[in-house]
């Protein structure tokens, strides 16, 4: 069975000049850090023999957070993001049968970053765009970012949105209990939250054509919407979007398997949002790629369901 897997991270040594002092302060043992760092850095030895190694055909490589979203200065966002996407593109060529790309935007500065944008696809030959939830605080539901958003929609190319493993603020009820911060919990909460901002927004109702991709089984939005729903009456007739919550988790929103490797979850999600909105990942090299490869032949599915989850509707919506 042929498999793509989505959501498989990168680095560019040197090019977020931040990152080395964030991934000091990470709260992960050395051991496990620097591992990760090494297989992060490295795009062709000790990935591509992994993915041999697992069965995994294709990698959709997205740049690691932290990324640029930690940079202040628009103007040195905008050069690291070409950085970044030259970098990519160049691993792209040298391995077309086993590499795709999402770009990476400097959106703080919205108008470079449609530029940007324009170029990845068009010239590079990316399938969309990762970014790690917030810009410096802001989020993609304010008006000053619905250029990218007509763009995205008008190049037909979707928004993976990420975690950022740098809060845009802290929350008081982690205090004391760093576990709860990062992908345990704090991370599916924040993004989920951003995703239903889009939602609630309206940026769905202004380019329904548009779409996003949440990793994680979709932070856990597919096995809330029947509470969004219920609860959809009382929002002011004034604030209300054109259809309810579910209909864009279903409509505007691919989930993927990233590190959720439990069948009860992919059952659901799948059982919630469609067997065609559901994409496999890996999470590489924060997962282990055995284990996730493990968990995807192994589901309880039919042939071809498992082969839209493997491969089929990443293809179809990445355009692969």
């Amino acid at each position: 069975m042929r498999i793509v897997a989505v959501e498989e991270a990168f680095s560019v040594p040197g090019a977020i000049r931040q990152e080395e002092t964030i991934r000091q302060h990470m709260a992960v043992p050395d051991a496990i850090k620097q591992e990760w760092f090494r297989r992060l850095d490295d795009l062709t030895e000790l990935r591509l023999a992994d993915m041999d190694a697992n069965g995994v055909d294709v990698q959709v490589l997205s740049y690691s957070t932290p990324g640029v979203e930690v940079i202040e200065d628009p103007a040195e966002a905008v050069a690291a993001a070409r950085r970044i996407n030259d970098h990519l593109a160049k691993a792209i060529t040298a391995h077309p049968t086993r590499f795709a790309g999402f770009a990476t935007l400097p959106l703080q500065d919205p108008k470079a970053a449609v530029v940007e944008l324009r170029r990845a696809v068009t010239e590079l030959g990316f399938k969309g765009v990762l970014h790690n939830d917030h810009v410096r605080g802001h989020y993609l539901d304010e008006p000053q970012f619905r250029p990218v958003w007509a763009e995205l929609e008008r190049l037909g190319v979707t928004l993976y949105l990420h975690p950022a493993v740098v809060p845009a603020d802290n929350w008081h009820v982690f205090d004391g209990y760093p576990v709860l911060v990062g992908p345990s919990w704090g991370w599916t909460a924040t993004t989920g939250a951003h995703a239903l901002r889009l939602i609630y927004g309206g940026v769905f109702d202004e380019f329904p054509r548009a779409s996003v991709v949440l990793g994680h089984m979709g932070e856990l939005l597919p096995f809330q919407m029947a509470r969004l729903d219920s609860r959809y009456d009382q929002v002011p007739a004034e604030r209300r979007v054109q259809h309810l919550p579910s209909y864009y988790l279903r409509n505007n929103v691919y989930v993927t398997t990233s590190g959720v490797m439990s069948h009860a979850a992919l059952l659901g999600a799948v059982h919630a949002v469609g067997v065609d909105r559901v994409l496999f990942s890996i999470d590489y090299p924060f997962e282990s790629s055995a284990e996730a490869v493990g968990f995807l032949r192994s589901a309880p599915y039919t042939p071809a369901d498992l082969a839209s989850i493997a491969h089929g509707n990443a293809e179809r919506v990445l355009r692969l």
